[in-house]
Formats: structure tokens, sequence, C-alpha cells
């Protein structure tokens, strides 16, 4: 139930990334449309602008999450994460395709007969707007009294826009800031790759537990002085067994060795030899176990060790168990793993049945595996669907490495958070950077350079804008006294991070002297010039009279 509970949460913080991603594409197509248009076709051709792209997005998301909550992923929290992003992601889709299409449709109505947007009142003319106070000035103008209502485009006077316009745009793209970018691009590159090669299991409990809890500070001092030591794993023999057989002894001494044993059975078997006692049968063993051995103060412990049964005058032990402490090196929960890798199979094939555990191997059970699987798979099946697309498999699998690498730098372990942040990180780096890629490769001007700043000015202030909006949404999470929510902050906030460094930086400088190249565009457009010019000719050859006409 927590498990599903949090899958939840996370759901809900990370679902904010796609769903404003999507309005702010909306608005930023609703903008670039000129208000001198009826709102249907404004409509339309916002939604022929953005919905392509939004939608091939939206699919790579129920993609790579679907995957995730597919039987291949061997770790239950993922998949019920996977699951419900699913559901959302459906749910969001037709939320932007139909609910806020409506809304646009009704600002356009308020838009084009001069309504007030939030008061949805006629909005007064500039010269009664004059003689108002200031405060009435802001909220009732529509910021056209000061230029003609039907202005071809005012989104060009929008601050990011205009920012990225006449100066970003220039920045970036200058020949003497491209050499940095490449440098910046691969001192990148260097962290990712040595922080891909410290990847480290997270089976650390401390990640599960509150920051402040005592829970902490027992772990962290048992990590400290004791962690030379595996935990204490419980050895559960649950059927009856002939411990008065040499046999039985010896496979019990072979089970055990290579453990420091807490045990019943080698302390009775101690006592036996000092008093030099034979017990060759099941009701001598039982006998002075039951009389003399657990009678003994020293020994009286054991009792809660031991389950008896009684068939008439015959006792039988018909279930016990013992502790088994392992040395081990520094690296204690690896090597845990690797305990718990070779009794597990033992128990299936000896002749003795038992079972090993200790409340811990509930965690370090979800590590033992391929923790890496559920991105693996989720990655594949995005790559498969974007075989041709080479600049976004490349943009993705750099973002994808960057937020793996820096997390690990950042001592971030692989848990199970991280995993399912870093699904999420295959979504978010082809949400911003597909739309920006898209653009450029359908762009028809002459260089790549003036491609990439078109690009970058049709999308650049919708990326800025939802990145800083899912940003900002991640603060609340500094302040939750978790260290799950804590390493959610770090991989969200790597995630964004990486995914900005890409679309502002590296993509508009590598785009620019990498392919593909704009000769084709450039004949089309030759193309079509001259076509155009031919049927000019053929128009004033057959009408010289009327050459202006044409």
């Amino acid at each position: 139930m927590k498990s599903r509970n949090l899958c939840l949460y996370i759901v809900i913080v990370i679902i904010l990334g796609h769903g404003t991603k999507g309005v702010f594409e909306l608005l930023s197509g609703w903008r670039r449309t000129r208000e001198n248009l009826p709102f249907k076709d404004r409509v339309a051709d916002t939604y022929s602008d953005v919905m392509v792209s939004y939608t091939m997005t939206s699919s790579l998301y129920f993609i790579a999450f679907g995957m995730g909550a597919s039987p291949f992923t061997n770790i239950e929290a993922v998949k019920v994460f996977c699951q419900n992003m699913c559901v959302s992601i459906l749910l969001n889709y037709f939320y932007i395709f139909s609910f806020f299409g409506s809304c646009l449709v009704f600002a356009g109505q308020l838009e084009q007969n001069r309504y007030h947007s939030i008061f949805c009142c006629k909005i007064p003319s500039a010269e009664y707007l004059e003689r108002k106070p200031m405060w009435f000035q802001t909220m009732m103008s529509d910021g056209h009294h000061h230029t003609s209502h039907h202005e071809t485009d005012p989104y060009q006077n929008h601050f990011i826009q205009h920012f990225l316009r006449e100066h970003y745009n220039e920045w970036i793209t200058n020949i003497y800031v491209k050499p940095f970018v490449v440098i910046l691009y691969l001192i990148y590159a260097s962290f990712s790759f040595m922080g891909c090669l410290q990847i480290s299991d997270g089976a650390n409990i401390i990640n599960l537990l509150a920051s402040e809890s005592p829970s902490v500070s027992y772990a962290l001092i048992q990590q400290k002085y004791f962690s030379n030591y595996s935990p204490v794993i419980g050895f559960y023999i649950y059927e009856p067994l002939e411990y008065w057989n040499g046999t039985v002894q010896e496979d019990l001494k072979t089970l055990s060795h290579g453990f420091n044993t807490v045990s019943w059975i080698e302390q009775y078997y101690q006592y036996l030899r000092v008093g030099n006692i034979s017990t060759t049968n099941k009701s001598d063993f039982i006998s002075i176990l039951q009389s003399s051995f657990l009678k003994k103060s020293e020994f009286q412990h054991f009792k809660n060790d031991i389950i008896f049964s009684k068939a008439g005058d015959e006792n039988n032990i018909i279930a016990s168990r013992m502790y088994l402490v392992a040395r081990t090196s520094e690296n204690t929960q690896r090597e845990v793993v690797e305990l718990l890798e070779k009794l597990r199979p033992l128990s299936l094939i000896q002749s003795i049945k038992f079972i090993v555990f200790n409340p811990t191997f509930v965690f370090m059970d979800h590590y033992g595996l391929s923790v890496t699987m559920p991105v693996l798979i989720s990655g594949f099946g995005i790559l498969l669907v974007l075989i041709g697309n080479f600049w976004l498999i490349l943009s993705v699998i750099s973002i994808e490495l960057g937020v793996l690498g820096l997390m690990t730098l950042w001592n971030v372990d692989m848990d199970c958070i991280s995993i399912l942040c870093l699904i999420y990180t295959l979504n978010f780096a082809i949400d911003h950077c597909a739309p920006l890629l898209y653009t450029f490769v359908l762009a028809t001007e002459h260089t790549r350079t003036q491609c990439i700043k078109n690009s970058l000015q049709e999308h650049g202030t919708a990326i800025l804008q939802n990145v800083t909006s899912f940003l900002i949404g991640l603060v609340p999470l500094l302040f939750v006294p978790s260290n799950l929510t804590f390493t959610l902050f770090k991989c969200l906030l790597l995630t964004s991070s990486c995914t900005l460094l890409h679309c502002f930086v590296i993509l508009p400088v590598f785009l620019t002297f990498f392919p593909p190249s704009k000769k084709h565009h450039k004949k089309k457009k030759r193309a079509k010039r001259k076509e155009r010019e031919e049927i000019e000719c053929i128009e004033i050859q057959e009408n010289p009279d009327h050459v202006t006409a044409v």
C-alpha cells in the first residue's frame, strides 16, 4: 500500500512536466497566429502547428511506461508507477486536446470581440483608460492600446521571445562561442562517463528512512563501527530432522561453514562432548535436551529456538532455528546479496529443508536482480520507435547517460526512485528536444544557423517556461524530511538541467556544423522560384496589355 501511495505521489509530481509542456506549446502556437484571423482559423493553425509533435511525444511516453509496466520489469514499485503514468498520460492528452482547446476557442472569441479575458466585460477605450488610476489601467488593459489591435505578430514583443531573438540566438551561434560549447560538452561527457563507471546498488536501508529518525542514527553507527559483519541472518529449519544422526550433523556444519553461528545445536553438541554423554537414538537425544540442557540458566534462552510436539508419550522436534553472521569487507551490501544467492539455491537441493531471512533482505532482493532492467526495456522501446531520427536518438542517449552519471557523482544510488526518474528522463528529453529538432529539419532557410535560430525562436519560450515551472514545482520537495524525496529532487533537477543544457546550448551549436544539410532545401526553393517566374512570363505573354495586373 505504501509503495502504491509513493508511486502515486511521484506520478503527480512528474505528470506536471508533460502536462505543462503541452499547455505552454499550445499557448506559444496560439500567440504565433495572427490576431486578425477568425478564432476558428487561429485554433486550427495552433493545433496543426503543435499537436503533431505533442501527439508523438505522448505516444512515446505511453510506449516507454507501457514497457516499464510489462511483465519483464522485475520491481513491483516500478510496475505500479508505470501503470499509473500510462493512465495519467492518456487523461492528460485528452484534457489538452479537448478541454484546453475549448478554452482557447473561448479566449479567441473574447479577444476577437474585445472582451476582458478574466472579467469577461467589454474592454474600455484607450481614452477612457487614460483618465483612470494606474491599477485600473493594469487590470483592464489588453495591451493593445499603444498599438494597432490587428498587429500581425504581437508575440514578437513577448520579453522571452524578444530576448531569444535579439540577444541569445546571435550569441549562441557566434563562431567564437562554439569552441567553448564543444569544450563544455566534452567536460559534461567526461563526468557522465566517470559517474557511469561508479554506479552502486541502492540496497542501503538509510535511503528508505526519514532524515531525522532514530533509525538513521542507528544505521549510520552500525555501518561506521560494525560494517565488517553482515546482518544477523535467521536460519530456519521447518521439518523434523534426525539431529542425533551423524550425517545430519555433518550437513548442518557444511551449511554453516564460513559463518559465525549462534546455535542451540552447536552448544548442545558441545555440552554432550564435555559431559561425555552419548545420544545415539532419538529418545536419549530429546530427553537430555529437555531435562538437562535447557534447564541450565546459560542455555535457557534457546527454548524459543526449538519447537517441540508431543504425540502420545513421544516428543518430536518439528522446527528449529539458529543465527548466522558472516564476516564481510567494506562492500557489505554486495557481499550480503552474494550470500543470498549462495544460500537460497542450497535450500532447494539439500536434504535439509531450510529458509534464510533478515528484514533487510526485502530491500536487497530488489537489487540482487538487474536494477537497470526497467530502464533498458523502456529505452529499447523508445529507440525502436525512433529509428531514423538520428539526432533525437543521440540527444536522448546523451541526456540519459548524463543524468545517470551525474546522479552517481551526487551520491544517488540505483534505488527504486532513481530508476523511476531515469525512465521519466527518456520521455522528458524527447518532450523538449523533439519539437526543436522537428522544426529544424523542416525549416527551409538557406543556412543551418538560420534554421536553428528559427527553431529556438519558435519553441524556446515554451521550453524555458515549462522547465522553469517544473523546477519551481520541485522546491517543496526540499522541505520534506525524507531521503526518498531528496533523491527524487536530485534526479528530477538533473533531468531538467541536462535537458535545458541540450536544448539551449549543445544542440544549437552542434546542429550548425553537423548534418542534416540544408542544400536540398535550397534546390527546392530555387526550383519553386524558377517555376513561378516561368508562370509569370507565360501570363505576361498571353496578356501584354495587362502587365500591371500580373
